[in-house]
């Protein structure tokens, strides 16, 4: 079932389309997430796919972009994943996105501008109001790309300490 159905004018030609992952995607994702971040990681996406692609749907999103013109080339052109949580260190429920990737040769079309959309969409539909993520401070593409959606600094402040053996 398709869940959205993006499509503007100079965007890749027939349109977008978003929708929740299926199983048949999941080798798909693992292969732009390697190509992305240089790392394999089947399985830890796999325990992302059961956690989030078939549970609790209210609550978590799993989220792909497709193409019909790319889909031989690129079956799943970026994916967005999240989900709503609430009450951790006196928050209000927030939606919450956790992982986010575009296939590098379709970057700058609208795919994650899109991608971002439906997730929006899926908050608000679920009554939260606010959207958070974490950035890594040298990861200027995916800084740029939330901050060009409207994202700004927030009201809590990671921390972090490294752990000695």
């Amino acid at each position: 079932m398709t869940d959205f159905d993006h499509s503007s004018s100079g965007v890749i030609g027939g349109g977008i389309t978003i929708r929740r992952a299926t199983a048949d995607d999941l080798a798909h994702i693992v292969a732009l997430d390697e190509k992305v971040t240089t790392i394999a990681k089947p399985d830890y996406w796999q325990d992302i796919f059961e956690r989030y692609a078939t549970r609790r749907l209210d609550e978590r999103i799993f989220l792909v972009a497709e193409a019909q013109e790319y889909k031989p080339v690129f079956p799943v052109l970026g994916y967005i994943v999240g989900e709503i949580r609430g009450w951790e260190f006196g928050s209000e429920p927030c939606g919450w996105i956790f992982a986010f990737s575009v296939e590098p040769g379709t970057r700058e079309q609208g795919v994650g501008e899109n991608l971002f959309e439906a997730i929006s969409d899926k908050f608000k539909a679920a009554g939260v109001m606010t959207m958070r993520t974490m950035v890594a401070r040298q990861n200027q593409l995916h800084m740029a790309f939330f901050r060009s959606e409207g994202m700004v600094a927030g009201t809590y402040i990671q921390l972090e300490k490294e752990l000695d053996d």
